[in-house]
């Protein structure tokens, strides 16, 4: 697979280079003139810092995940929110994926050539975390994709697609042998490890918490599975802010949230009519923090979703409101899991009358403060609560409003909890639009299920995926995941 390999992990050796000589990002001095062996730790930096960089870009979380979730709204490039994929941001996130993917798997790898590290057992295990996060990510947006066969170095540069229901089952296994691998009492990382300083009680904490993910995402189609799932790891995952997995960037380049307007006004969004609407009609205090005033009258105002810029209706740029500056800030932390999302999992599964300690209420109160205290909002929380109150008959839409606005900016976790609860606003009225200025794509008026592959796929591994594009319906943007039923 080392044409493969090279496809895509070029990126890794600038990575190397840039941050050989840094176990955490605030060691940044390292002489270039002096060769340095890759190990687990710096491997692991670059695989982290790697995957945040593309989850939080501009070109990917703008203008895929934050537009498909309906968060934003695009100003200069409305072609991406009426669903035109730009084919290079589409292949730079499916490398970039894989290139950290590749570095996970190289901590294995070298950990178990050695023979000799006592904290292997523990690297190898967190590393093991991550690959499960980053493979959801991958086939919850892709749908098939290539899994068992992806990292074999040398062996197969063009590997069969997985499908998706098969990953989901080794997700799943692979985060149960995490679990039981981690052991507080050895040692573990001791650099290198951005998001929990290698404390490894957080790291199985986070594995509980992932395992809710997965098993909530195929609660409609595997609902005895996921039943078991959540019951058996509800305890030991997250219950506060405390244990949000995040990855803090220092705030100067080249360790700066990707979506920073430091050095530039970043032009490219509005934030859509929709997020401002329905945040404004429920007094939600987290809109201030979400979007900045309009320029021209100081009012917060969003623009309808994919709403062309040559329709004579659209106002002056001037008129709408961009991201919230902490949103742009450089220190903003790109997260892979907070507990926001745990509480509104878990309340979700005791509205399905499954057993988690607690009645739905109380979990969907937790879910809403803890979104509150995370973005700093102090007062009128017991007042926004009662205003949004929890309703048994009606879960799937109070649940769906209030996970998705806890989710921001997570734009592709917010899209694929869209397109799982297909949620609308508590009183049953659509929440979100289809393009305003249509659709740029015929097949799908309303919200693509999933990314179309990259076009390399076509030519460089071309009869894995045909049959992967055969196997879910056909490579386009309508093809739905095994967990979408709704």
């Amino acid at each position: 697979m080392l044409k493969r390999f090279l496809i895509y992990a070029w990126p890794v050796l600038f990575i190397f280079v840039m941050m050989a000589g840094c176990k955490n990002l605030d060691e940044i001095n390292h002489d270039p003139t002096k060769p340095t062996e890759s190990e687990p730790a710096y491997l692991l930096t670059s695989a982290e810092k790697n995957a945040m960089d593309f989850m939080y870009s501009t070109l990917q979380n703008g203008y895929i995940g934050m537009h498909y979730a309906q968060f934003w709204s695009a100003n200069s490039r409305v072609n991406d929110s009426q669903y035109a994929i730009d084919e290079n941001n589409n292949t730079a996130f499916w490398n970039s994926m894989y290139v950290s993917l590749h570095s996970l798997d190289r901590i294995i790898t070298i950990n178990n050539q050695r023979g000799n590290n006592p904290a292997a057992k523990n690297q190898n295990a967190i590393a093991g975390i991550l690959k499960v996060w980053l493979y959801q990510v991958l086939t919850d947006s892709y749908v098939n994709i290539p899994y068992s066969q992806a990292l074999k170095e040398g062996d197969n540069i063009t590997p069969a697609y997985d499908n998706q229901q098969a990953i989901y089952a080794s997700l799943i296994d692979t985060l149960n042998q995490q679990i039981t691998a981690l052991d507080p009492a050895q040692p573990t990382f001791d650099g290198g490890d951005v998001i929990y300083n290698g404390n490894v009680t957080k790291w199985k904490t986070l594995a509980h918490s992932l395992m809710l993910r997965l098993a909530i995402r195929i609660a409609d189609v595997s609902p005895d599975r996921a039943k078991t799932i959540i019951e058996a790891n509800y305890a030991a995952a997250m219950q506060s802010n405390a244990d949000n997995a995040r990855f803090n960037y220092l705030g100067a380049a080249p360790n700066k949230f990707p979506m920073s307007d430091v050095d530039r006004e970043i032009l490219d969004f509005f934030v859509s009519k929709t997020l401002v609407d329905y945040m404004e009609s429920v007094n939600d205090p987290r809109l201030p923090i979400f979007a900045r005033p309009a320029p021209a009258d100081t009012l917060i105002r969003g623009l309808e979703y994919g709403r062309s810029a040559n329709d004579p209706g659209r106002l002056a740029p001037a008129n709408y409101s961009y991201p919230g500056r902490r949103i742009y800030s450089d220190t903003m932390p790109g997260l892979l899991m907070t507990y926001p999302e745990v509480a509104f999992i878990l309340s979700e599964a005791a509205a399905r009358t499954w057993n988690v300690g607690e009645p739905a209420q109380a979990f969907y109160e937790k879910g809403i403060r803890a979104s509150m205290e995370f973005w700093g909002i102090t007062t009128g929380i017991d007042e926004y609560i009662a205003g949004v109150p929890f309703t048994a008959g009606d879960w799937k839409n109070v649940i769906g409003t209030q996970k998705w606005l806890a989710l921001y900016p997570q734009g592709f976790q917010a899209w694929f909890e869209r397109l799982r609860l297909d949620f609308k606003k508590p009183n049953g009225d659509s929440l979100f639009i289809a393009p305003y200025s249509g659709s740029l794509d015929q097949n799908v008026p309303y919200v693509p299920s999933r990314l179309t592959y990259p076009l390399g796929e076509r030519t460089q591994n071309a009869d894995s995926y045909q049959k992967a594009a055969d196997a879910i319906g056909g490579d386009t943007k309508k093809s739905k995941s095994w967990w979408d039923k709704n």
